[in-house]
């Protein structure tokens, strides 16, 4: 990803730089963006984006969970090298990781990280079992944490970003381990909010990221994303697009489009206006999104306190 971003040659680097200078965000949640501990590679992607007319001068980005190696089976494939028996699925420590870039001051030590949160200790976690014994292993429990790729709880300027990536809840058996796990991935917020992981939030706080699962199709626990959005302490937004409110699409794989990430302030805050840049067939834009991802960037224009 370094190598592409820098080189100036690659199409989709080219179309994403394109959308984001199109959007002008001033507080930007990025996903699958490969971490290195020397943040080259969003210096690299903070330098495009600058030369293309985004100046964002702040960053957070930490070390993911995905591809963390634990040396045991945690997928009972019978197999302890795989994607799938890292901490979150990935081939190298760092891959696919959560960047976030902003105009605003980030305060880093205000910072909250639950990437390290061990699935087991989140408060009313269900994990999977089959035939009444915990899957994969006891020992795998015993080490698997709950986020698959990160969770940060982010200050910047006078917000708290709720920043996370869920894995999809399928790919797994009849223990639903991945059904499960993304349940609870979304849960973790309002256990965050209940004051059940530490202090609760006292800043206005935005819920934003790719919770892996649409409220109304596919597989998975609806459950969890229908508590989060039903939450009297979040603002129930569902920015439209030219598809709706759906923000992935996957007619590739044969799935449609669906809705799967959000972007949900808290309720004290006032929002102006909403969006999934999803432009429409014949748009100017239409091509340059399609080439940048099948996720469509969401966004939201919120009142900050005080103004």
């Amino acid at each position: 990803m370094l190598r592409d971003i820098r080189n100036g040659r690659d199409p989709q680097v080219a179309a994403v730089v394109r959308v984001l200078s199109a959007l002008q965000p001033d507080i930007l949640l990025l996903q699958n963006v490969d971490h290195d501990a020397g943040h080259a590679t969003a210096r690299a992607l903070q330098t495009a984006l600058r030369e293309a007319g985004l100046p964002l001068a702040h960053r957070f980005a930490r070390a993911p969970n995905s591809g963390v190696p634990t040396g045991l089976d945690m997928d009972g494939d019978g197999r302890s090298d795989r994607a799938g028996d890292a901490q979150g699925h990935g081939l190298f420590r760092g891959q696919g990781g959560m960047l976030i870039l902003s105009r605003l001051p980030i305060d880093k030590d205000a910072t909250r990280d639950f990437t390290a949160l061990r699935w087991r200790d989140l408060p009313g976690a269900t994990l999977p079992a089959r035939d009444g014994t915990p899957f994969p292993s006891p020992a795998a429990q015993e080490v698997q944490r709950l986020s698959s790729v990160a969770h940060w709880a982010v200050r910047a300027g006078p917000l708290s970003l709720l920043a996370f990536h869920a894995t999809p809840p399928v790919f797994d058996g009849p223990e639903d381990r991945n059904g499960l796990r993304n349940a609870d991935e979304i849960r973790l917020w309002q256990v965050y909010l209940d004051g059940d992981l530490g202090p609760a939030p006292t800043a206005a706080f935005v819920i934003a990221g790719d919770a892996n699962l649409d409220p109304g199709r596919g597989e998975g626990r609806r459950t969890a994303i229908h508590a989060l959005l039903a939450d009297p302490r979040i603002a129930p937004l569902a920015p439209m697009g030219a598809a709706g409110t759906n923000t992935v699409d996957w007619s590739g794989i044969g799935l449609g489009a669906r809705r799967v990430s959000y972007i949900l302030p808290s309720a004290d805050l006032a929002v102006v206006a909403s969006g999934v840049f999803w432009p429409p067939p014949g748009d100017p834009m239409a091509g340059t999104v399609a080439q940048a991802s099948r996720h469509r960037a969401v966004w939201a224009d919120i009142r900050l306190p005080g103004d």
